[in-house]
């Protein structure tokens, strides 16, 4: 087959440098660098937001405990759930998505280099601010990841922590903003000749859609979070039921982004399996079309879904029963998806490595995940639960075991390309089991506390029955998990130095990337393949039975 000269980019870039000296990696706009500078970021507020959750489950290890004083706590449950989100599974999902798209689209670089880089320092200096806050005199803010008002207003929220928490989350969500519109372009303008849209990756299709729900869901939390800092610095009364304001207005506002974001953290770990599950069963993805065009409705669907987290504030039945309709509803393509992942597997010479054993267990934990959210989406149900441990487990099925999975499995099938290395199986599977193991233990529990009556957010409760059993075991769960997490950054560790070399392309997999070096020169391609499927190695390794022949064959077939 002919290959296809790849384009260089029309403004020139930085050369590489032969050292890899800090300054050299902080004055660099490429887009593989600034991809694991992404992780790297992701990974520094991993291991403080994974300290913070441990503190948290030693004060609940047994009742009545006094290991940590109620405030502290109430930082550091904030802290928690805003680092997860804003600053490790965003950073990864985007630092995935920018090293990756422009490989997988036979691209040299993303459409704004030098924005890109912007992003990531944007990124960075708001999570920094925010853990600024620690050391100032006030602590951290306490008033959870949502903020709710009038708890974050200055009346109740004296200190400046809250304040640190609008500078923060405004830059990196205007870094977030940034990336976005990147991805948009360069997926726009810079995919190589023959790759249009009825041939991109899936993984390159979910960062599409999630850059626009990126692009419309992040303004409208910065907008709330410009009204909440000008409420407490300038006494203005937005948010302000006594002054004419309404507290209500910033649920509305913080949820017209907040369910938008559970499928901007969802969408690209579906573009991960959808990689990972076809290469290591051998067998194409089934019902491409499908997995794109659920994947449009759930993005579609997302903003219709917000005030499914405020049936307890009394909206009213029909606001109600319309909120619970489109919370079902959003059910619908995404277990389209689902059974898209079982059909490809089906019949398929399944290969289980880690990071297909992560992919398989995705399908499950996120399942369990989407069922206990349907059971929010019933209002006699939610009004039950809401506010109950219970909501604590099924979050977390949702982005540990949805987004987490998804990124260990993408991490395992991607890091050979990105390190020229491979990581070691063996330790990759004890990692695995542990953490499969801690993580059932710590939040299948969970759901019984939270039936049980065990509010969230409580630095501490009563000896009721059950509870300290319960907890107790579910502190041992997530020690399980820090352990198995430890295991996994030794693997990274020592497979960076010794691991077995990877070569160009050690899973035998389809899609553009592999077609460049591992890890790739500082220009990824000078010729690739012809795109003429949606498996261009494919059609490359097999010229006597490529996709492309068989596609042709099946239109012709539809046509007569």
């Amino acid at each position: 087959m002919e290959k296809v000269i790849v384009p260089e980019p029309h403004v020139p870039l930085p050369s590489g440098k032969t050292d890899r000296s800090l300054l050299q990696w902080m004055a660099s706009v490429d887009h593989k660098q600034l991809g694991i500078m992404y992780l790297l970021t992701a990974l520094l507020f991993f291991i403080a937001g994974g300290i913070e959750i441990l503190l948290i489950r030693i004060q609940l290890i047994t009742p009545d405990n006094t290991f940590l004083g109620p405030d502290l706590y109430n930082q550091l449950f904030t802290m928690h759930g805003t680092t997860m989100i804003f600053l490790v599974l965003m950073p990864t999902l985007i630092g995935l998505g920018v090293y990756l798209v422009p490989l997988m689209i036979g691209a040299n670089e993303m459409a704004f280099p030098r924005l890109n880089a912007f992003s990531l320092w944007m990124t960075l200096l708001g999570g920094l601010i925010l853990y600024f806050s620690f050391l100032d005199g006030g602590g951290a803010p306490a008033a959870g990841w949502f903020s709710y008002a009038p708890l974050s207003s200055s009346h109740y929220s004296s200190t400046k922590g809250v304040d640190y928490y609008c500078i923060g989350l405004i830059l990196t969500g205007i870094g977030s903003v940034t990336a976005a519109l990147n991805l948009v372009v360069t997926i726009l303008t810079l995919r190589i000749p023959g790759m249009d849209f009825r041939r991109l990756p899936v993984f390159v299709w979910m960062m599409f859609i999630t850059a626009f729900l990126i692009l419309a869901a992040f303004p409208v939390l910065n907008a709330g979070l410009v009204m909440l800092l000008i409420d407490r610095q300038l006494n203005a009364h937005f948010f302000s039921p006594a002054s004419g304001g309404s507290a209500i207005l910033w649920q509305h506002l913080f949820w017209a982004f907040g369910h938008p974001e559970v499928y901007i953290l969802a969408l690209p770990p579906f573009g991960i399996i959808s990689e990972v599950i076809p290469v290591f069963s051998r067998q194409p993805i089934f019902g491409y079309r499908f997995l794109i065009g659920s994947g449009i409705a759930i993005a579609l669907l997302a903003f219709g879904v917000w005030m499914h987290h405020m049936f307890a504030v009394g909206l009213g039945n029909p606001i109600n029963g319309f909120f619970a309709a489109g919370s079902m509803l959003i059910g619908i393509p995404t277990g389209i998806k689902v059974f898209n992942w079982i059909l490809t597997m089906r019949g398929g010479s399944i290969r289980f490595t880690t990071a297909m054993l992560f992919a398989a267990s995705f399908i499950v934990e996120f399942t369990i995940g989407g069922l206990s959210g349907i059971s929010f989406a019933l209002v006699p149900l939610d009004w039950q639960l809401t506010d109950t441990y219970y909501v604590v487990a099924h979050i977390h099925y949702v982005f540990l075991g949805g987004t987490l999975y998804a990124v260990f499995a993408g991490l395992f099938y991607w890091f050979p390309k990105i390190t020229g290395r491979k990581l070691s199986e063996r330790l990759g599977r004890i990692f695995f089991w542990l953490f499969f193991l801690g993580f059932n233990l710590t939040f299948m529990l969970q759901h019984v506390l939270g039936i049980l009556g065990m509010p969230r957010r409580v630095y501490t409760y009563p000896d009721l029955p059950y509870f300290g059993l319960l907890n107790l075991l579910s502190t041992v769960g997530a020690f399980l998990m820090a352990a198995s997490i430890g295991l996994f950054f030794w693997n990274i560790l020592t497979s960076l130095r010794k691991g077995e070399r990877a070569g160009d392309d050690p899973w035998n997999a389809w899609t553009l990337e592999w077609a460049s070096s591992s890890p790739p020169a500082l220009k990824n391609f000078d010729k690739v393949p012809p795109v003429r499927s949606l498996r261009p190695l494919w059609d490359l390794k097999h010229p006597e039975n490529p996709d492309w022949k068989n596609e042709k064959s099946k239109q012709t077939r539809n046509e007569k």
